[in-house]
């Protein structure tokens, strides 16, 4: 069986959703994994739908059983990949798509080793610091701390197969999905 798990990571603010969302419209036979997290939802944000929000004790019962793909902690949070859903739609021959962040790609290298690693790039540095100021959802500081991970991210970029500049959303929701077929 060919495995079609495809990890898409980016830096905070790159536009991995936007890109994700017009993927799914070209081939919505793909199933996007929800991640769980312990951060707070953010406005407009559903339960199981955006994230499954749990508490830290949740998440590390999920840790200590294996029940993660993978996991990482990113700007004071934890957010992790449950494992049984994946394995379940690779098992379908299903396509699945992982948004994940530069720790769990890693993680998921080593795990499925088959899996398609593919980074999202800005067009510009300028342009994801625009990017992340306009959202309005984090404080300067949370920006600041983000656009210092990003940094790190951007630098190793190389550890992925693929990387795609989002510099137009469609022709990168294109290319993404050339890599889920």
């Amino acid at each position: 069986m060919a495995t079609h798990l495809v990890v898409l990571s980016g830096p905070s603010g790159v536009g991995k959703s936007s890109v994700i969302q017009a993927a799914l419209k070209e081939m919505p036979q793909t199933w996007l994994s929800v991640s769980a997290t312990t951060r707070q939802p953010r406005p407009g944000e559903v339960d199981g739908v955006n994230y499954f929000y749990v508490t830290n004790e949740a998440f590390d019962q999920m840790i200590s059983e294996g029940n993660l793909l993978e996991w990482a902690e990113f700007a004071g949070n934890r957010y992790g990949t449950p494992r049984t859903p994946v394995e379940e739609k690779l098992a379908q021959d299903v396509p699945v798509l992982l948004e994940i962040e530069l720790q769990g790609a890693k993680q998921v290298r080593k795990s499925m080793p088959d899996a398609v690693l593919v980074f999202l790039t800005p067009p510009s540095w300028n342009d994801l610091e625009s990017r992340l100021e306009g959202r309005g959802t984090e404080t300067p500081e949370e920006v600041a701390i983000r656009l210092a991970v990003a940094q790190h991210e951007l630098d190793s970029a190389d550890f992925f197969d693929y990387s795609i500049t989002n510099d137009d959303v469609a022709r990168a929701a294109t290319e993404l999905v050339s890599f889920l077929k």
